[in-house]
């Protein structure tokens, strides 16, 4: 098991608390707004990597969901959210078997990210596409993670954190063709959060970068 995945046991419980708070539902809605318009010629069934405690899985009608943390699996079963153990690196499901893929602030967790997405692009049908959400480096918020890793936080000291450039850098890696993007939280961090609208397009001084990626029949894996 790695660092990340005892982390997420060991903090199961407060990291889904924390959806509720001001805050954590504040950046919730911003987040599930840049992800819903990339969803709407997405075809099921949908898979997410790091399904967590389900939260995201359950708003955005995912069907199936792997994690490495048996006590976040706990919380996402308990929202009607199918969902095993495993890891991005090992997916367990036939090659080609869904219709998208979702990577929400997983990537950065990961201890082979190039691998992950690669597997990604196995399980996904010809035409599928993989939605990838990160927090970007280059942002004020990824400013205030970075610290958080610096600090010793007991999750955010293990992960490591990407820019728009170096995920795009991945995603053409692993055969997947960049389709569309999304950006949000363009307001700095602080104790007066507000829900904000997600706006096309990357940039790296947005605190949420989403992107659409497809895959191309005859790829890398097929």
């Amino acid at each position: 098991m790695s660092k990340a995945s005892e982390a997420f046991d060991a903090h199961a419980a407060e990291y889904d608390k924390w959806f509720e708070s001001a805050e954590g539902s504040a950046l919730f809605a911003s987040e599930v707004d840049a992800i819903l318009p990339h969803t709407i010629i997405l075809e099921h069934p949908f898979l997410e990597i790091g399904i967590g405690t389900g939260r995201f899985a359950m708003e955005l009608e995912i069907d199936e969901g792997i994690d490495m943390s048996e006590q976040a699996l706990t919380f996402a079963r308990k929202r009607g959210v199918k969902a095993q153990r495993a890891t991005g690196e090992d997916i367990p499901f036939a090659d080609a078997s869904f219709g998208a893929v979702f990577i929400l602030f997983t990537l950065c967790f990961v201890e082979n990210p190039e691998k992950v997405l690669s597997e990604t692009e196995r399980v996904l049908k010809p035409g599928g596409c993989v939605l990838v959400g990160i927090i970007s480096r280059e942002s004020a918020w990824g400013e205030l993670y970075m610290r958080k890793k610096t600090e010793g936080h007991p999750i955010y000291r293990h992960a490591r954190f990407y820019s728009a450039a170096e995920l795009s850098a991945m995603l053409k890696t692993a055969g997947l063709n960049i389709e569309a993007s999304t950006s949000s939280l363009f307001q700095p961090p602080s104790n007066n959060l507000h829900r904000e609208e997600a706006h096309p397009g990357l940039s790296e001084d947005a605190g949420f970068i989403c992107i659409r990626a497809s895959k191309v029949s005859g790829g890398t894996n097929d």
